[in-house]
């Protein structure tokens, strides 16, 4: 349903709201709600949890710090829900921002994987396109997902997720997305006699790559890998590393500390 102009407001915080990796698939909920529908009703249209719905307004309004959505408890139906002015402010601006957006990329089609990651500002250094090759739970019952994927050189990695943050997100196979890992949680050492992730390994990545640059350090060596088919991977390891730049070396970081972000 389209918005209709509103007055100008202040801003605020809402900016904040549309800098989120997901925001995209908690907007979708947002619309649906702006549309008339119920929280449990826009949990259906967006193919989602009616916990991920409600994860996806709550997320939406700390980030903004305003109040989006009205919300009244219900019976079976899940309750009302009413958009607000804010609301509908956000919506209008994540419009404007998509147009913007898709201006800009049709002037570099083709190179998708540069655009991935532009408005993402992180201290996260690792930061990796890939394309995802699988998705597995350990049961129906396990509240969080594995996501194992793969560079373009062929390096696989692997990230611990909620069931919630797959679907706000929409993960599948196939799906280009960006990992990102704090360089503290990686370690560094001689090369992996296998290179990479094994086909049933999950819950730890390891792979190889070459020395660029190490950085000594007191107690641990600051330790920059360059990866096959391009891209960088930085990790410490206990000072003195032995291994010098042009040498092979591995990289182990568990997966519960890589993150998934969507462009």
């Amino acid at each position: 349903m389209p918005v209709s102009p509103l007055p100008q407001m202040p801003l605020a915080g809402l900016p904040d709201a549309l800098s989120d990796a997901s925001a995209d698939k908690r907007l979708d909920v947002l619309r649906h709600i702006a549309g008339g529908a119920s929280i449990s009703q826009a949990a259906r249209e967006c193919g989602i949890s009616y916990k991920a719905a409600w994860q996806a307004l709550e997320t939406l309004s700390a980030l903004s710090g305003q109040v989006l959505v009205e919300r009244s408890v219900g019976g079976a139906g899940g309750g009302g829900a009413r958009i607000t002015p804010a609301g509908e402010q956000l919506l209008q601006l994540a419009d404007a921002l998509a147009q913007a957006r898709a201006a800009v990329l049709a002037r570099f089609a083709g190179q998708a994987g540069l655009a991935l990651g532009l408005g993402l500002r992180t201290s996260m250094r690792n930061q990796l396109a890939c394309r995802v090759e699988a998705l597995h739970a350990e049961s129906d019952q396990d509240p969080t997902v594995w996501v194992r994927a793969r560079t373009a050189g062929g390096v696989r990695l692997c990230a611990s997720v909620t069931r919630e943050s797959a679907d706000l997100l929409g993960l599948a196979p196939d799906a280009q997305v960006l990992l990102l890992c704090k360089a503290t949680a990686v370690s560094v050492g001689p090369a992996h006699g296998e290179a990479t992730l094994a086909e049933g390994e999950w819950a730890v990545c390891r792979f190889n790559g070459v020395v660029e640059r190490v950085t000594p350090g007191l107690e641990r060596d600051e330790v920059v890998l360059a990866l096959p088919g391009g891209g960088h991977w930085v990790g410490f390891a206990p000072h003195p590393f032995a291994l010098a730049p042009g040498q092979p070396a591995g990289a182990s970081v568990a997966a519960s500390a890589v993150v998934v972000a969507l462009g």
